[in-house]
């Protein structure tokens, strides 16, 4: 087993390496020549590497001194090429396919989220907090944009080149600590889903024609419980010829990565200010933005926040079978977290006004829970647990069936029935009405 290369010896020639990069940068302006690409640079910053790996082998040759093995040197050289061009050690979990999230409170406190749900704590990423602040400062500052991260601007949202998600704070903490959610835009079907047991075939039969039949659905759980996997599965259901526009604070849904399903893609990214305080798009920006782009459909990646607006203006507007996310405990509570984003809005909608228009736009919403018993160290099984119909506003509430219900086991099994004529738009969509009864399976 290689053990982790000597963090001193990682920064003595990470400066080496760097000192002679930025000579060739110097000696290339000085003769008018241009900078080397970032491809040749890397490929320069290789060969500048392995001169300093020699070198340090050549000052190891003493009698008592040790050299380093293959392994040794080659994940020497690794953590230098990190260390000035990639993420320093986080690096390594970047590259790891089975890794989803990575968590680092101050250096030494590291722990890694896998893909089968396991977490386990891994190696320090830094020798210190303080180099660890400077890791993150270097990728902020890497030339895409422009990002501060001290005191007077304590927390930072950036996504990393690989699509990840990075959301890092210091200060308001008692040490620095850096969240990365792995942005890997798998691609998932409802079938995928049932096959992990998140739901029965009857619900995936269920959720395919609600999509066929162009329903509005809003997808809504707790943090982490699939929400954004099941969106995309449910887009997914969406014909190839469809027009869709994607609006997502970071760009997850990754419809676009996919033209053999959805050639027809714009994505929309918010934006955060940069060190001028200039320059912020929002949700609720692009969520209006997005209805002036002729879409088919609208998907918002999370509602939480004034966009709630322009998304139900949009489920309204001839947009019909547009989507999105929104954080609730229960199918039950979506209603009120609606109206008190609508209630907080430069609208300012009162809560008739928002079930009014949450009567015209929503059809159905379903949630999503997560099994907390659970081994130590593995997250809980997310599995859909309620299915609701939206039937009418009635002043300060909203009517609806739980078509789909939590059973014994808080997985979503057949409940109420469907309006008739909801019903009717199902099955010429394609439902066999079997599945919504108690033990049918589609045909």
């Amino acid at each position: 087993m290689v053990t982790r290369p000597d963090p001193a010896l990682v920064a003595d020639l990470r400066a080496r390496v760097a000192e002679r990069l930025s000579a060739r940068h110097h000696d290339d302006l000085a003769a008018g020549r241009s900078r080397l690409s970032g491809e040749d640079e890397r490929a320069f910053a290789h060969d500048l590497i392995q001169r300093a790996l020699d070198e340090h082998a050549a000052e190891a040759l003493g009698p008592r001194a040790r050299r380093l093995d293959a392994q040794e040197e080659q994940a020497l050289g690794e953590a230098v090429f990190a260390a000035i061009f990639g993420f320093g050690a986080f690096e390594r979990h970047l590259h790891d396919p089975k890794v989803t999230d990575i968590h680092a409170q101050g250096c030494d406190r590291v722990f890694v989220v896998y893909d089968d749900g396991t977490k386990a704590q891994v190696d320090p990423v830094a020798e210190s907090d303080e180099a660890m602040v400077e890791t993150v400062r270097a990728v902020l500052a890497d030339g895409r944009t422009e990002r501060r991260w001290d005191p007077s601007s304590p927390v930072v949202h950036f996504r990393l080149a690989d699509g990840s998600r990075l959301c890092a704070v210091m200060s308001v903490a008692e040490r620095p600590s850096v969240a990365i959610r792995r942005h890997r835009h798998p691609v998932v079907f409802l079938p995928d889903l049932v096959a992990l047991g998140a739901m029965d075939q009857r619900l995936a039969a269920f959720l395919a024609a609600l999509v066929r039949a162009r329903k509005n659905v809003i997808v809504a759980g707790g943090t982490s419980v699939g929400k954004t996997t099941l969106l995309r599965a449910l887009v997914n259901e969406i014909p190839s010829h469809e027009r869709l526009v994607t609006v997502e604070d970071s760009a997850e849904l990754g419809a676009e990565a996919y033209p053999e399903l959805h050639p027809d893609v714009v994505t929309l990214e918010t934006r955060d200010p940069n060190v001028e305080g200039t320059g912020e798009v929002t949700m609720a920006e692009l969520t209006k933005l997005a209805l002036r782009l002729d879409p088919d459909r609208v998907i918002v990646g999370e509602v939480r926040g004034a966009e709630v607006v322009h998304m139900l203006d949009a489920m309204t507007q001839g947009n019909d079978g547009s989507m999105c996310t929104l954080h609730a405990r229960s199918s039950q509570a979506v209603f009120k977290k609606l109206a008190m984003y609508a209630g907080r809005s430069p609208e300012r909608w009162s809560i008739e006004d928002t079930y009014r228009v949450v009567d015209l736009a929503v059809d159905f919403v379903v949630h999503l829970g997560r099994d907390h018993h659970h081994d130590e160290g593995r997250r809980g099984t997310r599995y859909a647990t309620s299915v609701r119909e939206v039937l009418e506003a009635d002043g300060p509430l909203i009517a609806s069936n739980e078509v789909f219900r939590p059973g014994a086991d808080g997985r979503a099994v057949p409940g109420a029935p469907l309006r008739s004529s909801t019903l009717e738009d199902l099955v010429t969509a394609g439902l066999d009405p079997d599945v919504l009864l108690a033990g049918g399976e589609p045909r």
